[in-house]
């Protein structure tokens, strides 16, 4: 996205923010970023209405003056059909117009997920295809290679492996660097890692929360075996979701309100302290929200916090009783 990216894929982006120099960084493929990234989403879809368009690019602001490194976007994330690539270009735009040093930044984007006239959507995987959703993407995010792209969802039609070597063609074009999938099991997780080579695997990027880990802590795990990022996407719940997480889980009202602070930010804490190859991405249209995210990366729980949290995924202690 920026010059010093543009460099080599193989090198961790090294400049960042001021607000974020004191975080330890995690690594995603040849990057290293600030613990949590910003997914932008919100800003093009799922909302009606939609953020107004100052809106949507004071939020990013927010994020990297919270030193915030790493933003998440993809071709479909737009109000319509006809609209694709709306979200990349509000990022390009966010980044462009920012005050502070970008060089640092990674930016992440998806494709293979089709959307048509009249709002069909659809699955495509096909090498021709990516190749020109990449080219696509190039042109909204105003970049020559895009930092990370993923695969968005798998397409059935084809073998997983194939579309994978698609992926991996396209990085030795050099038109993206990092390769990550999507909405990935951990069948396809181990494909992906056998295609790519130790290493070629730079992240894995599925729905995870607390509210929805049931079928994707299997993934999260796979994938701290294998040093994988793992991305969970909806970290708080979703739009819809991350309201009722305080009611929904005692323990992390409980937390909250000892603390002083907001459930989002528990439950973010909560996720970093899963694996040091978790990078959150909380979707965000409002700066004062992503700024509130973005104090997790500094939110430190303690033992007893942690243990309270463990009721999540009904574990017991070891007399067998549920953690509370």
């Amino acid at each position: 996205m920026n010059s010093a990216n543009a460099s080599n894929a193989s090198t961790p982006a090294v400049s960042a923010p001021a607000a974020s120099a004191g975080v330890a960084r995690r690594r995603i493929g040849g990057f290293e970023v600030a613990p949590i990234g910003l997914g932008a989403m919100p800003s093009s879809l799922g909302k009606d209405p939609l953020p107004p368009h100052d809106q949507a690019i004071a939020t990013i602001h927010a994020a990297l003056d919270a030193g915030i490194t790493l933003i998440d976007t993809a071709d479909i994330y737009a109000p319509a059909w006809d609209a694709m690539g709306h979200n990349e270009r509000i990022v390009a735009e966010g980044l462009r117009t920012w005050s502070g040093d970008t060089d640092g930044v990674v930016v992440a984007s998806k494709g293979g997920i089709t959307r048509g006239e009249g709002e069909t959507w659809g699955r495509d995987g096909s090498p021709t295809y990516l190749r020109a959703a990449v080219e696509r993407s190039l042109e909204n995010l105003g970049t020559d290679a895009i930092d990370l792209y993923y695969w968005h969802r798998p397409d059935r039609s084809l073998r997983y492996a194939d579309v994978i070597e698609t992926l991996a063609r396209l990085q030795a074009d050099g038109l993206i660097r990092e390769i990550g999938i999507s909405n990935a099991n951990v069948e396809e997780i181990d494909v992906a890692i056998e295609v790519l080579g130790e290493g070629g695997l730079a992240a894995v990027q599925n729905q995870f929360s607390p509210t929805f880990h049931h079928t994707s802590r299997a993934e999260l795990d796979r994938c701290a075996a294998a040093d994988v990022a793992f991305v969970p996407w909806s970290p708080l719940g979703g739009i819809s979701g991350h309201a009722g997480t305080a009611r929904r889980f005692p323990a992390i009202a409980r937390i909250a309100e000892d603390r002083g602070i907001s459930p989002q930010q528990v439950v973010l804490a909560w996720e970093l302290g899963l694996s040091d190859r978790v990078i959150p991405i909380p979707g965000a249209s409002r700066p004062a929200s992503i700024a509130d995210s973005a104090s997790a990366m500094t939110l430190t729980l303690t033992d007893a916090e942690q243990q309270a949290l463990r009721s999540i995924f009904g574990e017991t202690d070891a007399d067998g009783v549920a953690f509370d």
